[in-house]
Parts: structure tokens; sequence; C-alpha cells
């Protein structure tokens, strides 16, 4: 059970689904021998897979690789239905980042078979986290940075002007095919630096100059 924290107070509505993107980095598609798709690759994470980011969060062990993938996270504050851009905005009630944790070698394993990934994207814990902050901040949803920081050095870099599928028209075609509710969180793609994360490891993830969050890597009991 995960309340997201919006400006410092828990937000009124638990999590609820989880809708990720996939592949929204050129950089990031190519730097796994993935094609770039000409449409965005959908999937969702449970609302149990949410987890506060800080001060630590714990990874699977026993599993192959857990890799990060930091990600701009949004979270819905308004229900959207067969949306139109224009309608997306006031229904955002925040913008943080999450780590759309994966086991890549259980979701290369999937892939190879032709088999849905939710085992390798979907565990306990699999989307750490941070706060929120208001949505009436943003004032360019394509000029949004964001950075993660391994053990001192820089893993991830990127913004929102590089993803392949910007970020307000993304919502609105997700919600032609699942509808949106109050507490939903919807994770908009990853740049390129993905990589393993081990048992010990010190984390810094930032967003702009409005949030950095740091934390630890926990092995997972």
């Amino acid at each position: 059970m995960y309340f997201p924290i919006l400006e410092g107070q828990p937000f009124t509505h638990l999590t609820g689904k989880i809708v990720c993107v996939g592949r929204n980095y050129a950089e990031h598609a190519r730097e796994l021998n993935n094609p770039i798709p000409s449409q965005p690759i959908l999937f969702i994470k449970p609302a149990d897979a949410a987890v506060s980011m800080a001060p630590s969060f714990r990874i699977p062990q026993g599993q192959g690789a857990v890799h990060h993938e930091l990600e701009i996270a949004v979270l819905i504050g308004q229900r959207l239905c067969h949306a139109a851009e224009d309608d997306v905005p006031a229904a955002i009630a925040g913008v943080g980042l999450g780590l759309d944790l994966t086991l890549r070698d259980v979701q290369d394993g999937l892939k190879a078979k032709g088999q849905p990934w939710e085992i390798a994207k979907g565990f306990d814990g699999a989307c750490p986290l941070s706060d929120f902050v208001a949505a009436s901040r943003v004032e360019d949803w394509q000029q949004l940075s964001l950075t993660l920081v391994r053990n001192g050095q820089v893993q991830q870099q990127g913004n929102s002007a590089d993803m392949l599928f910007p970020l307000l028209p993304l919502i609105a075609h997700m919600s032609r095919i699942f509808t949106l509710n109050p507490g939903d969180i919807i994770m908009t793609g990853t740049p390129a630096g993905v990589g393993p994360l081990l048992p010990g490891d010190q984390l810094e993830a930032r967003l702009q100059d409005w949030l950095s969050v740091h934390c630890s890597v926990e092995e997972m009991g």
C-alpha cells in the first residue's frame, strides 16, 4: 500500500496501476539492440510494484541482473478516458521520478520465447518512486531533465525533449486504451545508460532543480 507524496503531503488517492512505455528514447533502444518503435510500447506494473525510493529500496537476488531505468513519473489527479492532448495537463497532479527496475536476464529469456515481460518488470517493489512536485511548476513538458548518479558516477542523463513519443500526446494515447484514474502513475521511458544495481549502491536521482533524491540499494530478504 503506497500513498504518493505530493508537495510534502500524502496524495488523497492510493497508487493505482503504473502505466509504462518502453523504448521511448532512441539511444536506449539502441543500447539494448532493440528496434526503434514506430508506436508506443505499453505495459503495466501493478500497484504493489510502487515503493518509496528514499531512504532505501530493495532489489531481488538470485534472478540475474537487476537494471536501473530512471524515468520521469507523472501522477494522475483526474480521470482521463479517450482524452485529447489538450485535456491532459489539467489532469496531471504532479511530476517526479521513478526507477523501472528490470530483471534483465529474466526479461531477455522471456523475449527470446516471445512471452510477456511482467515477471521481469512487475514484481513487488519494482517501481521505487520519489516524492512528487506540483504539475503547476512545469512550463514546458518537453524540457524536463533527469539524471541518475550511482556511487558518484553519472549513469543516466536525459531530457524529455528526446522522447520519441512526447509526454502529453503519449498520455492521451494511453487514455484511449486504459482509463487513467486519480492515483495512477505514468512512467515515461528511460534514457540511455541503464545498467545493473548491487546491494550497497548509493544513488542520487535528480529532476530539474526541483528534486534531488538520495537513496541506497539493499538486498531483498
